[in-house]
This record gives structure tokens, C-alpha cells and sequence, in this order.
């Protein structure tokens, strides 16, 4: 039996051109600058779309290049090891958009959409936390009724990362009786325009720039044609969440991860065979050796795990285990490496003037956003059918 654990060449090549555009549109400092103002260079976006990247979970009859999950992992890591801000707008697309539309949108939503998608031309902000409600999300209270031809729409979200800079937020709401706990949840398509929605900002440790908001619904109307899926998947919206496209978002945080602890270590590495202490460069101490050794191993090991989970989803094969794992070994070593990295450089990993202070903001959320890492042992737990 063999086995090739070899990047396939198209993908070298496609993460070659995003190395290029990155050293181009998306320099160091401009990146610190983003990170220091909180600011989306909208305009960088756009130049992104150049590269045909937004297409990749787009199927070629809507415009696009894909789906390729493999290939949109390693556009995400190679954004995220210069800048959040760009990698979170392009998952908001890719992901949030492409795959959700291409899972469960219906046909009108799926011509109308998944073209602008291929073009770059379309976000969506997920609308699914609540003040009161995290990881529980089936237990949303943000309420959804018909009326007429439209769907009103009353409630708050919280956490909604991108909502101002979005398309439509992707809102999962109460559309029946909280005793059928699972079935009556609908996903409609709102977008954040819409007269009676207000989007306020929330302050956030790291991951800055695309901002994190809270949104209120206030008798908000939008097209029942706005329903995911389309009218008839009113009351579907649990089966519409639960599916291949939340497989996709722990790998996505994951390919995060994966390019914020590259970029730490390969800084770390740097920075030590500048660095002269006591006669020597600090990559000659056995304590510094050691720490380099460890970050590189760990962030070889996230790179296998994270490219088997993508290559398993590519194949339609079960994965659920493996993008929990994924998520949870990713970005739990993400949090410990780039520490480790910031004090590979001493009290210059501190400073603003490096990127290992924004490196280890970014990393040290990773472990609680998009399904915290409890809730991924608990996945996983659970489909190793552990007795209770």
C-alpha cells in the first residue's frame, strides 16, 4: 500500500500566487496598522477576488473552481499567517457563503448567489450566538413568524464577527414552539441594511478588523424567499446547521490556527539567529533550541491534522471526528506556540513594533470561538460511543 502525504501540485502553485499577493497587498506594516485601527481594507477584498480564490467552493456550473476544501484550507492558512482581518472576510465568503449555499440554498438562491460568490462579491456574518446562548445554540430565543409573504424577524445576536461588512447575516431563529427544541429552528437570510436592525460594536481581544458586533432585530421584514433552502425548509434549520458546512468552519478556524503558529515560529526563528546574548546568537542556547524544536513539531503535527480532516471532507467520507480533532489540537497548540514564540523574543514580544504580541491575541481566542474546545472533546467523546 502506498501513501503520499505530498501537497498536490495545483495546490503548491495556488498557495504560491497567495504568498506573492500577500507580500504585495498585504505587508507587515499594514497589517499592524489594520490590527491597531481594527480596520477591514475593504479594498485589499476586493484585489483578493483577482486570484479566483472565492470560487473554490463554488461548483463550475455557478462560476466557480470547486468545491475543493483542501485547497480553500490552504488559501485561509496562508492569509492568516499575515492577517486575520483578510483571512476572516475570505472565510465569510468561502465558507459562510459558499458552503451553506451550496449545501442548503435552494436553486433560485444558489443561481442568484453563488455567481457573486465566484466574483468575490458576497459575505455572510453568522447570526447564531445569543446574549443568552453559546454553545447551546438550538436553544436560540431570536423569534421568526410568517406574515403574508414575509418573514418578521425580532430578537438579538451576539458575537456576529463581520456583520456590518456582510451581505446577509446567516440567522438561525425560534420559528416555533420551544418545546420541539430541535425542529423548530429556521435559518433566514437577513440583511443587515434592513430597516429595524441595528448592529452595535463589541470590544475584542484579538482576531481585530473584520470587528466583532452585537446585532438586535426589531420587527425586522425580509422575503419568505430569504428562508434557506427556500419556503419549504421552514422549521429545517437545525438539519441545515448541523451539516457538512460546520465540518468546514472547525477546519477553517483550524487552517487559522495553522497559519497564525507558522508565522510565530518562523518569527521565533528569526528573530534567534539575529539576537546576540552573552557572545553568541540565541539560537546557540539549548533552552532557546529546545523551545524552536518543540513549536516546529507542533506545528508540523497541526499541518497533518488538519489536511487529513480537509482531504476526508473532500472525499465525502465521515469526518466529524476529525474536524473536532482538528479544531481542538489546532488551536489549542496555536495558543501555546505563539507564547512560546513571544518569549523566544523577550521583551520585544511585547512590543507593537513585532508581530508576536498580535500573534498570540490572535491564537488565544482560537480555543473558544466556533465551538469551544470542551465542545469539541465532547464531539468527539460522544461518536467514540463512550458508555454514560
Amino acid at each position: 500500500m502506498s501513501v503520499n502525504y505530498d501537497e498536490p501540485d495545483y495546490v503548491t502553485a495556488l498557495r504560491d500566487s497567495v504568498r506573492k499577493f500577500v507580500a504585495t497587498e498585504m505587508p507587515r506594516e499594514k497589517a499592524r496598522q489594520w490590527d491597531r485601527d481594527n480596520h477591514w481594507p475593504r479594498e485589499v477584498h476586493a484585489r483578493l477576488a483577482g486570484l479566483g480564490v472565492f470560487g473554490l467552493t463554488v461548483p463550475e456550473a455557478f462560476g466557480g473552481l470547486g468545491p475543493d476544501i483542501y485547497a480553500t484550507m490552504a488559501v485561509i492558512e496562508e492569509l492568516a499567517k499575515r492577517s486575520t482581518a483578510i483571512a476572516c472576510s475570505y472565510i465569510m465568503g468561502v465558507c459562510y457563503a459558499g458552503m451553506n449555499l451550496v449545501e442548503s440554498g435552494s436553486e433560485a438562491q444558489r443561481a442568484e448567489l453563488l455567481p457573486r460568490l465566484a466574483r468575490g462579491d458576497l459575505m455572510f456574518a453568522y447570526g447564531l450566538s445569543e446574549p443568552n446562548v453559546g454553545g447551546d445554540l438550538a436553544s436560540v430565543e431570536s423569534s421568526a413568524r410568517i406574515e403574508g409573504g414575509d418573514v418578521v424577524i425580532d430578537g438579538a445576536k451576539r458575537w456576529c464577527t463581520g456583520s456590518h461588512i456582510a451581505d446577509y447575516i446567516f440567522c438561525l431563529l425560534r420559528s416555533g414552539a420551544k418545546d420541539e427544541k430541535y425542529r423548530n429552528l429556521s435559518v433566514v437570510l437577513v440583511p443587515p441594511q434592513s430597516p429595524g436592525v441595528t448592529i452595535t460594536p463589541l470590544g475584542h481581544l484579538g482576531i481585530r478588523g473584520v470587528e466583532t458586533k452585537d446585532v438586535t432585530f426589531d420587527g425586522v421584514r425580509v422575503p419568505l424567499a430569504n428562508v434557506l433552502g427556500g419556503p419549504d425548509k421552514w422549521g429545517h434549520g437545525w438539519s441545515q446547521l448541523a451539516g457538512r458546512a460546520l465540518e468546514v468552519e472547525k477546519l477553517e478556524l483550524s487552517a487559522c490556527a495553522l497559519g497564525i503558529a507558522t508565522a510565530a515560529v518562523e518569527d521565533a526563528t528569526a528573530y534567534a539567529q539575529e539576537r546576540v546574548q552573552f557572545g553568541r546568537k540565541i539560537s546557540a542556547h539549548q533552552a532557546i533550541r529546545h523551545s524552536i524544536a518543540e513549536m516546529r513539531t507542533k506545528v508540523q503535527a497541526m499541518r497533518h491534522m488538519l489536511y487529513h480532516a480537509a482531504w476526508l471532507a473532500d472525499q465525502g467520507r465521515p469526518c466529524s471526528v476529525e474536524t473536532s480533532m482538528s479544531k481542538l489540537f489546532c488551536c489549542e497548540m496555536a495558543a501555546e506556540v505563539t507564547q512560546a514564540a513571544m518569549r523566544v523574543a523577550g521583551a520585544y514580544g511585547l512590543s507593537d513594533q513585532f508581530d508576536f504580541e498580535r500573534y498570540t491575541r490572535d491564537a488565544i481566542s482560537l480555543p473558544i470561538v466556533g465551538g469551544s474546545s470542551n465542545m469539541q472533546k465532547n464531539n468527539i467523546a460522544n461518536r467514540l460511543r463512550l458508555e454514560t
